[in-house]
């Protein structure tokens, strides 16, 4: 297992560093890739005093001001919403299951649009829209959870199913909300199709600390994942506590999903797309697809804003819409491929 692990998650790892020198290259303003490589060095305490700077001061801000928060961000995005997605599959034990299915998405949008509606961004700062939007995000899972529970259990499809009612009722009220906005219609359909636009450092530090928890909780959950995709009843009796791994596990998923919503507004397919691939290329282990999935999320979203950045120049597309352009017939080609082979 390791030496698979060290493997796939290799070739992840050089295949981020690789997207990431392109993307920082690419731009309104071209920026060769040796000098994006020097630049990031030189500014690396320590290593860059070694490095002549020939390259022009407008080159480096853009790179080091502009660019690489993006960049980070995506990244951190994107890994959140993988990770969060190989976590809900693996409890509901549904490869079509996403950070969205229990609703969060919605919650976090009407957190939004209530705040954008009612001219509210400011009241604490610029952290107005993803403080509220975390908040109804993290509420409406407990709503969920609340309604498919009894007696302390919750059976999966009762949990899809309240997430679906949930997930439904909050969507109509957000386009309620919407039909009210006038004159801020377009900001809360911005924020609804998802955006890494003018998006600083802080938000990559405050989204930071709960990708590295999660991380960590779903990695030492792995192998009662695994068991887990055995059954309930028979994970129970190999030693997982399954009520407790369901609820761990769901519950630390849905706080990255939310902290991701709440920075970059609502971003489709990642965490249904990226774990399903990884599965099939390293194979059940969860172990395996936890890690890599995260690594390869970034990968995809940031190629994805890359897109989004550089397709219609000056212009830019949500990134959400980017991701579901791509995200959608690569999933159709993969259920089509997974149903001939289940026939063969």
């Amino acid at each position: 297992m390791k030496a698979k692990l060290f493997a796939y998650g290799g070739g992840a790892l050089m295949l981020l560093l690789l997207s990431v020198t392109l993307s920082l290259s690419f731009g309104s303003a071209q920026v060769p890739i040796g000098d994006v490589w020097r630049i990031l060095f030189h500014a690396i305490p320590g290593i860059g005093d070694s490095i002549q700077p020939d390259w022009s001061p407008s080159d480096e801000s853009i790179i080091l001001k502009v660019r690489l928060s993006r960049v980070v961000l995506a990244i951190l995005v994107g890994a959140s919403l993988a990770i969060a997605g190989a976590g809900f599959q693996a409890v509901l034990r549904n490869p079509l299951a996403d950070p969205y299915t229990l609703g969060v998405a919605s919650g976090a949008s009407v957190g939004a649009a209530f705040i954008i509606l009612f001219g509210l961004q400011t009241f604490i700062g610029q952290w107005s829209i993803p403080v509220v939007a975390f908040t109804t995000g993290m509420t409406t899972l407990f709503i969920v959870y609340k309604l498919a529970s009894t007696q302390g259990k919750s059976q999966l499809e009762t949990l899809i199913l309240s997430g679906v009612v949930v997930q439904a009722f909050l969507g109509a009220f957000v386009s309620f909300m919407v039909s009210l906005s006038g004159e801020v219609v377009n900001e809360i359909l911005y924020w609804l199709m998802g955006s890494l636009s003018m998006r600083n450092w802080d938000y990559s530090l405050l989204l930071l600390p709960y990708l590295g928890v999660v991380v960590v909780i779903l990695i030492g959950f792995s192998r009662s994942l695994n068991l887990l995709a055995l059954g309930e009843r028979q994970a129970a009796h190999l030693g997982v506590h399954v009520e407790r791994t369901k609820l761990i596990v769901l519950v630390v998923s849905t706080l990255v999903t939310a902290a991701a919503v709440s920075v970059s507004g609502v971003i489709g397919f990642v965490g249904l797309v990226v774990p399903h691939l990884v599965r099939l290329i390293v194979g059940p282990d969860y172990r395996i697809i936890i890690p890599i999935s995260t690594i390869v999320g970034g990968i995809y979203v940031l190629w994805a804003d890359t897109i989004a950045r550089i397709a219609l120049s000056p212009r830019e597309i949500p990134l959400g819409v980017v991701t579901a352009i791509i995200g959608a017939p690569f999933f159709a080609y993969l259920l089509n491929k997974h149903k001939h082979k289940s026939r063969g």
